[in-house]
């Protein structure tokens, strides 16, 4: 109980340094949500000017960064069985995991390959979770780490945007609800610019 008012503490005093707090959280294998996080910085970036929108965009994802490599760290470290034997543990429940959350992560990221850890990063459900078979797998790390900041960063950029633009037409109490309900949306449309954009560049290399 103490670590959720620590947490409600950081949500309402939200600046540069809890925002990266948060999403390491939110990066790692404690599931938290994303969109109570970075549309309200936003939003009071835009209501009061206390926060440049930009630099709310570079910690979060900062923060996403960091906590992504908890997860890979600690799921190169553990093993496989560790990692399920925790998922399905009481602690693991505790923090919203279980075995079919991390399978599904993992055969997404067997299904996509090392692209999965930048598309996985707009995907409801496995972006929290992606780092962890990219982790088991023994993913190069300058790869996992490029790919998470630019998913990273795209999403956060999505969430920054609602956030900032709906400041001028959503009162504040009603942001969160509005943004969860769009974000999916956008977020599957980004997913298919992504899958366009990849698609065209293994084109064009084969055809060279």
């Amino acid at each position: 109980m103490e670590s959720l008012g620590f947490i409600q503490w950081c949500l309402d005093n939200l600046n540069y340094w809890t925002i990266t707090l948060l999403m390491a959280i939110e990066s790692s294998f404690i599931p938290f949500p994303s969109e109570v996080v970075v549309p309200p910085a936003a939003y009071k970036a835009a209501a009061t000017g206390e926060l440049n929108v930009w630099l709310v965009i570079f910690f979060a994802t900062l923060g996403a960064l960091i906590g992504a490599f908890i997860n890979y760290y600690l799921a190169l470290w553990l093993g496989r069985p560790i990692v399920y034997k925790f998922a399905n543990s009481r602690l693991g429940h505790m923090c919203l995991l279980d075995e079919q959350k991390v399978k599904k992560a993992e055969d997404f990221f067997v299904h996509h390959g090392v692209a999965a850890t930048l598309v996985g990063r707009l995907v409801p459900a496995v972006r929290q979770l992606i780092s962890i078979p990219a982790g088991l797998a023994r993913m190069n790390l300058a790869k996992f780490a490029l790919y998470t900041a630019i998913g990273a960063g795209l999403w956060n950029g999505v969430l920054a945007t609602l956030g900032y633009i709906l400041e001028a037409v959503v009162p504040e109490e009603q942001l969160i609800t509005t943004v969860t309900k769009y974000s999916h949306e956008i977020g599957y449309v980004i997913i298919a610019v992504v899958a366009l954009a990849l698609a065209y560049i293994i084109y064009k290399g084969v055809k060279k």
